[in-house]
C-alpha cells in the first residue's frame, strides 16, 4: 500500500491538476478535469487562447505579504499571468488584516468596487483570505452582502488553496465534492453542499430543479479551519523583488495582549525547525537574495527543536547560526520583525552586536509608557524594563535604529499616563514610530472596557505626540547628512523615473540619480538631502 500523501505532496498534486486543466483550456482543447458533473458553468479562462490573470491584494504586515507571494507562486505556477488591474483580473485574491476595524472597511470597498465586473463576467473568481476570515461574523457577512465571493479560507489552512480553487472550479462544472478538512476543527465550511447537489440529483432535472442546482453550483467553497500545528512552507512562491525574502520562521502568538486580535487569529505560537529555516536560506541565497527578513509575531519567543535534540533552540542562537551560513553561501542583510520587549534578551543583544550581516535596527514596540497602562494592556513589562531594554541596545550597538509602535487613547488612559509615553519618546529618541488611535476590536478583553478615552482628548493627544517625535526623527537624520552608507537598491522611483530607490540597513528611503542596473545591487551612497521621510544622495 502506498504511503498517504504528506500536506505538501497533496498541494503539489492539485496544482498539477490545476496546471494541466488551464493548459489545455489555454490551448483550445476540452479539459476533463476540473469540470464536469451537470455542466451548470463554464470554468473561468478567457477566451482565445490567451493566459487569465490574478491580482493578489494584501492587506497588513510582513507576514501576510509572505503569504500573499505564496499565492502569486501557486497561481503563477499552474499558469495564471500576475496583473495589478482587480476590476480586468480573471482571478482576485484579498488577503485580509483585521488588527484594526479600518482594515475590514478596506476590503469591503474593494469587494464593493468588484461588483460590476463580477456582474459583467460572472466566470471571473473572487477569493477572500487571511486573518479577517478567522472571524465568523465576517464570513457571514461577506455570505449575505458579497455572495459574488467563490472562495473563503483562514491563516491556518493557506497552503490548501490550490485544494480550494480546484474544488471550486469542479464546483462550478456542476462535481461538488465535499471539502477535506484534513481531520482539523473547521469554524466555516461548504462541505454540506456535496450532500445537497446529491439529494437534487436524486429529484431529477426538472426546471426548477435545475435552477436550484445552479445557485448550488455558484455558492463559495469555504474551509475556514479554527487552528492548525502544521507548518507548510514548500509550495511555490513569487518574489515581489529577486533580491529580498521574507523567511517565517514561526507563526501565532502566545502573548494575548488586550487589544490585540492576532492570537485569535493567528494561533498560538509554533516554530519551524531550524534546518527548514537554513534551507530555505540557502536556497534563496543561490537564487541571487541578498537580503533576509525573518518572519514571525515574536520573533523573540522562537523554540525550534532540531531533529534528534532534546532542548529548544532560541531566536538568538538561530540568529547566530544564520549569521555565521552568511558567509558562505553570500546572503548580506539580514533583518528580524517584530520582537517583543519581554522577551528581548541580552544574549540576543550580544549576537547582534557581534554579527556581521544582522542589520541595526529594531523594532521594539512600546504602546504605552504608563505602567497602569501596559498592565492593562497585559505586556509583561514596565515603563522600567523597556527602558532598560532600549538603553541596552544603544550602549552595544551605538549606530542602531530604533523604531516602535505607539497607542494613543487605550481605555483608561489619562493625561498623566499620556506624559509618561511622551517621556520614553524623548529618552529613546526613537528613529521612526507608528502611532495609532485607539480602535476597539470586538472579541478583545479591550472592547468592553467602559472608559473610553472622548475623541476631542484623543485628537489631541495624538498630535502632541506626532509634534514630538516628528521632531526627533529630522535631528536623528540631520546627524546622517553628509554621511557615507550602504543601500540596497530595489526599484526606479515612482516619481522621477531618472532617479532609483533604495534602503539604508535601518531601512529609510534613498533617492539617487542612476539607471536599472543599480537594482539588486549594494553600494555606497553619500546623504546630501533630508526629506524626513527619506534622503536624497549621491553614489560614492
Amino acid at each position: 500500500m502506498a504511503a498517504p500523501l504528506t500536506e505538501p505532496e497533496r498541494q503539489h498534486y492539485f496544482i498539477a491538476r490545476l496546471k494541466d486543466y488551464f493548459s489545455a483550456n489555454a490551448d483550445g482543447a476540452k479539459a476533463a478535469e476540473p469540470a464536469g458533473g451537470t455542466g451548470c458553468a463554464k470554468a473561468a479562462v478567457p477566451a482565445g487562447g490567451a493566459a487569465p490573470k490574478a491580482a493578489v491584494v494584501t492587506f497588513g504586515c510582513q507576514m501576510n505579504a509572505r503569504d500573499s507571494e505564496k499565492l502569486e507562486g501557486i497561481l503563477s505556477e499552474i499558469g495564471f499571468e500576475m496583473t495589478d488591474d482587480e476590476a480586468g483580473a480573471d482571478f482576485v485574491a484579498f488577503n485580509t488584516c483585521t488588527v484594526r476595524e479600518n482594515a475590514n472597511e478596506h476590503l469591503y470597498g474593494r469587494l464593493g468596487r468588484l461588483k460590476q465586473s463580477k456582474k459583467a463576467d460572472p466566470d471571473k473568481i473572487v477569493s477572500v483570505c487571511g486573518c479577517m476570515m478567522q472571524e465568523t461574523d465576517e464570513i457571514e457577512k461577506l455570505k449575505v452582502k458579497y455572495p459574488y465571493v467563490d472562495i473563503i479560507f483562514g491563516t491556518h489552512n493557506l497552503f490548501t488553496f490550490p485544494e480550494l480553487l480546484f474544488t471550486m472550479l469542479r464546483k462550478r462544472g456542476g462535481s461538488i465534492d465535499e471539502v477535506y478538512t484534513h481531520g482539523k476543527t473547521v469554524l466555516k465550511s461548504s462541505a454540506d453542499d456535496a450532500a445537497r447537489l446529491e439529494k437534487l440529483l436524486r429529484y431529477g432535472s426538472g426546471k426548477s430543479n435545475m435552477k436550484d442546482i445552479e445557485k448550488l453550483c455558484r455558492k463559495p467553497v469555504i474551509s475556514v479551519w479554527k487552528d492548525s500545528s502544521d507548518i507548510v512552507e514548500k509550495l511555490p512562491s513569487k518574489r515581489k523583488y529577486s533580491f529580498k525574502q521574507g523567511i517565517n520562521i514561526m507563526f501565532g502568538c502566545d502573548n494575548f495582549c488586550s487589544y490585540c486580535i492576532v492570537p485569535y487569529v493567528r494561533g498560538r505560537e509554533k516554530s519551524r525547525a531550524p534546518e527548514e529555516i537554513y534551507d530555505e536560506i540557502r536556497k534563496c541565497a543561490a537564487e541571487g537574495v541578498k537580503e533576509i527578513m525573518l518572519l514571525g509575531q515574536n520573533v523573540n519567543s522562537y523554540k525550534g527543536i532540531s531533529a534528534g535534540a532534546d532542548a529548544t533552540m532560541s531566536f538568538a542562537e538561530l540568529l547566530k547560526n544564520i549569521d555565521d551560513m552568511c558567509d558562505e553561501i553570500g546572503i548580506e542583510r539580514v533583518r528580524f520583525m517584530t520582537s517583543h520587549p519581554k522577551d528581548l534578551s541580552d544574549e540576543l543583544i550580544e549576537v547582534m552586536a557581534a554579527s556581521k550581516h544582522v542589520c541595526h535596527q529594531f523594532h521594539l514596540p512600546m504602546q504605552s509608557g504608563s505602567d497602569p497602562i501596559l498592565k492593562r494592556m497585559n505586556r509583561h513589562y514596565d515603563k522600567e524594563r523597556f527602558l532598560d531594554r532600549a538603553a541596552k541596545l544603544k550602549a552595544a550597538m551605538p549606530d542602531i535604529s530604533i523604531s516602535t509602535d505607539i497607542i494613543v487613547g487605550f481605555p483608561g488612559e489619562t493625561e498623566e499616563d499620556f506624559r509618561e509615553t511622551l517621556d520614553v519618546v524623548k529618552k529613546v529618541r526613537f528613529d521612526s514610530a507608528f502611532t495609532f488611535i485607539y480602535s476597539k476590536r470586538e472579541g478583545t478583553p479591550a472592547a468592553g472596557f467602559e472608559d473610553q478615552v472622548s475623541e476631542e482628548e484623543v485628537k489631541d493627544r495624538f498630535d502632541r505626540l506626532l509634534e514630538v517625535q516628528n521632531r526627533i526623527v529630522d535631528e536623528n537624520l540631520d546627524r546622517m547628512l553628509g554621511g557615507t552608507y550602504r543601500v540596497l537598491f530595489e526599484e526606479v522611483s515612482e516619481y522621477d523615473p531618472k532617479l532609483i530607490t533604495g534602503k539604508l540597513e535601518n531601512s529609510i528611503t534613498v533617492h539617487v540619480p542612476g539607471d536599472v542596473s543599480l537594482i539588486g545591487s549594494i553600494r555606497e551612497v553619500r546623504l546630501t538631502e533630508n526629506h524626513r521621510f527619506y534622503f536624497t544622495g549621491e553614489l560614492v
